[in-house]
């Protein structure tokens, strides 16, 4: 799916979208929950390195550069640093012959994920401890009254 992505919107700055797929900082800010400025950031890092402008130099987003958002978004929420996404999206942009690296590089973050999820389910599991001790201490104290 990024293959795609990719070999269509590599190297187009400055061509416009296809009609209908096209849609302005404000509206992606809306249909993100992003503000315009993270996505200037983005463009900035070379993370959305494909968004076309118009003539007049206005960035115009297309479907595809929504997915990449998507999945930009997706990358950061789980632990992701900025600067391991532009290399994933870097090497992306290289084409079929990083596939392995990409997937490695995905299977990498997967299991810090993973490890982030179970050390929170210990957590979860000590507060939910707390809560049942003083539920019960709550309950004696209410009986005793």
């Amino acid at each position: 799916m990024l293959e795609v992505i990719n070999e269509r919107t590599a190297g187009s700055r400055t061509m416009s979208p296809e009609k209908g797929s096209s849609f302005t900082i404000k509206q992606v800010s809306e249909r993100t929950s992003l503000p315009p400025h993270v996505l200037r950031y983005y463009e900035s890092e070379g993370l959305l390195p494909s968004v076309a402008r118009s003539r007049n130099g206005i960035r115009r987003y297309s479907e595809n550069d929504l997915e990449w958002l998507g999945l930009i978004c997706c990358l950061k929420n789980t632990g992701m640093s900025i600067k391991q996404i532009k290399n994933f999206v870097e090497l992306s942009m290289e084409g079929e012959g990083t596939l392995k690296e990409r997937c490695d590089l995905l299977r990498e973050h997967k299991k810090n994920v993973e490890a982030q999820m179970r050390e929170m389910q210990k957590h979860l599991e000590k507060v939910t401890k707390k809560i049942d001790h003083f539920t019960r201490q709550y309950e004696s104290y209410t009986a005793a009254r």
